[in-house]
């Protein structure tokens, strides 16, 4: 697989938001003419922005959106080499891609210390919709979908489809779309629970959303979202002993202490994140 050339368009794209001071940093998979299908050096230059995100100073939320007409439409399957001859399974081979691309993104994505939100502007197929899956919260133009297309490919679901969809939609329609490999419209992604809301201008709707989740109490946010994450995987009294602890490391916070001040002085809140 070929590398980029040092003048090429960057595969993705990293911007602040200013109408936010800063505050929501915008992430843009950058490889239109092929849907943003991850290859290899995507997923480093998406490692590269989110690092860039968490260590600025003033960013509290991430929006992720794709280029052009699509989301992402997984792995570039050009990347892989297919030619007959020796060794033709082991180049073919997708585990390691994902052992040490996918896996790693997936794992990222779910452990940032910020909401993060999909801006979803067209198809999100395979890894693609386990991206979109991947975040807090998304957000989709009436025109996207949602395809979980490896069944067409003889593959299962990966990059966390597997855990993310029954989650999501429930085991009955995660069955269907897995196994069939259908197109799933954008407003019956919402009616279904698979995303928040679908909206014409879907970016412009994220942001919005961005900003208002950047000036809350963020830490808060992020263990919420650990909490429901993890609630499936414990009986109750564990999760009841999780919420305990997660709790009382919030009432260490600034946060608590600002919110808790504004609410019984009647003024709005001015959190800060920490």
């Amino acid at each position: 697989m070929t590398e980029p050339s040092a003048s090429a368009e960057p595969s993705v794209l990293y911007a602040l938001d200013e109408t936010s001071g800063g505050a929501v940093a915008v992430i843009t998979l950058n490889r239109p003419q092929s849907l943003n299908s991850f290859t290899p050096e995507m997923h480093r230059a998406l490692w590269a922005a989110l690092d860039q995100a968490e260590a600025s100073a003033t960013v509290r939320a991430v929006v992720l959106t794709g280029a052009g007409r699509g989301f992402c439409a997984g792995a570039d399957l050009a990347g892989f080499d297919f030619s007959p001859g020796p060794d033709r399974v082991k180049r073919a081979d997708p585990g390691p891609l994902i052992d040490q691309s996918f896996n790693p993104t997936a794992r990222r994505m779910q452990a940032l210390r910020m909401p993060v939100l999909a801006a979803v502007n067209g198809v999100a197929a395979g890894a693609g919709m386990s991206l979109v899956m991947s975040c807090d919260v998304a957000i989709a133009s009436p025109q996207a979908s949602f395809i979980q297309a490896f069944s067409k490919i003889g593959l299962i679901p990966d990059a966390g489809s597997t855990w993310l969809l029954p989650r999501r939609v429930g085991l009955t329609r995660a069955l269907g779309l897995a196994l069939t490999g259908d197109k799933l419209g954008a407003a019956q992604a919402r009616d279904w629970g698979l995303i928040w809301d679908v909206a014409d201008d879907c970016l412009a709707s994220t942001l919005a959303l961005a900003r208002r989740l950047a000036a809350m109490p963020t830490a808060a946010l992020v263990q919420t979202r650990r909490l429901l994450r993890d609630a499936t995987t414990r009986e109750l009294d564990a999760q009841l002993a999780a919420e305990r602890d997660a709790q009382s490391a919030m009432g260490a916070t600034d946060d608590y202490f600002e919110g808790v001040e504004a609410f019984l002085t009647k003024r709005a809140p001015v959190f800060k994140g920490r």
